[in-house]
Parts: C-alpha cells; structure tokens; sequence
C-alpha cells in the first residue's frame, strides 16, 4: 500500500462519520429526571472495528470524533462532549493495545486465534468504558455541573453501558471478523508489525 498513513487518515474520518450517524441516528434515547438523558447505541462499537481495523489511536480518534460531535449538535448531551471524546479515545486505544500489541491479530492466520483476541481486545476497551463512563459521568455531574440527580441517574448510566458494551463487542467482533478475508484480499489490510 502506498501512503499508509494517508489511507489511515482518511479511513479514520470515515470511522469519524460513521460512529457520528450510529451514534445520532440509530440511539434509543432513555430521558432522565433533570432533563437529562442516556442512551442505547452502537457508536462504541464503530470506535472499537476502527481500533482494529487501523490501531488504537486512529480508531480512538474516529470513534471519539464522531460521537463528541454528535454530543456537541445535541442540546442534552452537549456537555459531556469533553468526557465523550476522552473516553472514546481511550477504548480505541486499549482495543488497539489488546488486539496489536498482545495478540498481533494482523499477524496471526490461525482464525480461532484472532477471534479469541478480538473478542477480549473488544471486550477490554468497553470493559473500561462500563467502569469509567458512569464513574466520570457521575462525578462530572456531582462536582462540575452541580446536579442533584447524580445518584439517579448512575444506575441508569451503569445499565446502559453495560448493554452497549455487550451489543458493541458482540457487532464489532462480527464486523471485524467479515471484513478481515475481504481487506486482505483487496490489498487493504493493515499489518501491525513489531517496531525496532
């Protein structure tokens, strides 16, 4: 491939669009007391299929792109767009660290292997979501936003994370897996290699 890092990029605002309309067009919206709101989606699971498909940070960016801008054009959730980003960022970069850096799935032909790897890279980057995004959530409210319904709401936050962890890694690891035979056989395959 010629100018990987150029495709990278490119492939990385696709990634961007892509988690923005899953995240904006196919959510199920659970309002909340305060005028607040939490939601079912699939974005997450688009951050993670970037994350293996180009590495943890190309994919982190796209997911966490996509989904702060989607925070950002939505008048509740406009104010978690910074917390949005951050840990966006992050699952695509503990996916990427998992699938890469551990279980070197670009390199690995044997098919048991890499969706044995794929399945914990994707598990491990919404594992922390499941932990940190209700637990910043709540404490963004509490502390910076001041509001009273913090405890309410955590328990809603924590359940609906939890489901979006399971539907994203279950979608991303289908996706991946699909897609994985197709790239190679077309050239566009990201290898990750050992560097040094």
């Amino acid at each position: 491939m010629k100018n990987e890092t150029a495709q990278k990029i490119a492939l990385t605002g696709l990634m961007a669009a892509l988690s923005y309309v899953v995240f904006t067009f196919l959510q199920i919206k659970i309002p909340l007391p305060g005028g607040d709101a939490t939601s079912i989606h699939l974005g997450n699971a688009v951050c993670v299929l970037g994350a293996l498909l180009l590495g943890g940070f190309y994919g982190g960016i796209g997911g966490a792109v996509g989904m702060t801008i989607g925070d950002l054009l939505d008048p509740v959730y406009v104010v978690y767009a910074p917390k949005t980003f951050l840990l966006k960022f992050c699952i695509g970069l503990i996916t990427g660290l998992i699938a890469h850096k551990l279980g070197k799935i670009t390199l690995e032909t044997d098919h048991k292997k890499v969706t044995i790897w794929t399945t914990l890279a994707a598990a491990g980057g919404l594992l922390f979501n499941v932990i940190f995004d209700p637990l910043i959530g709540y404490l963004y409210k509490l502390a910076i936003l001041g509001k009273p319904a913090a405890e309410l709401t955590l328990a809603w936050n924590i359940a609906s994370t939890s489901i979006n962890a399971i539907t994203s890694t279950l979608v991303s690891v289908l996706i991946y897996m699909t897609l994985r035979p197709a790239l190679k056989k077309a050239g566009l395959f990201f290898v990750f290699r050992k560097k040094g």
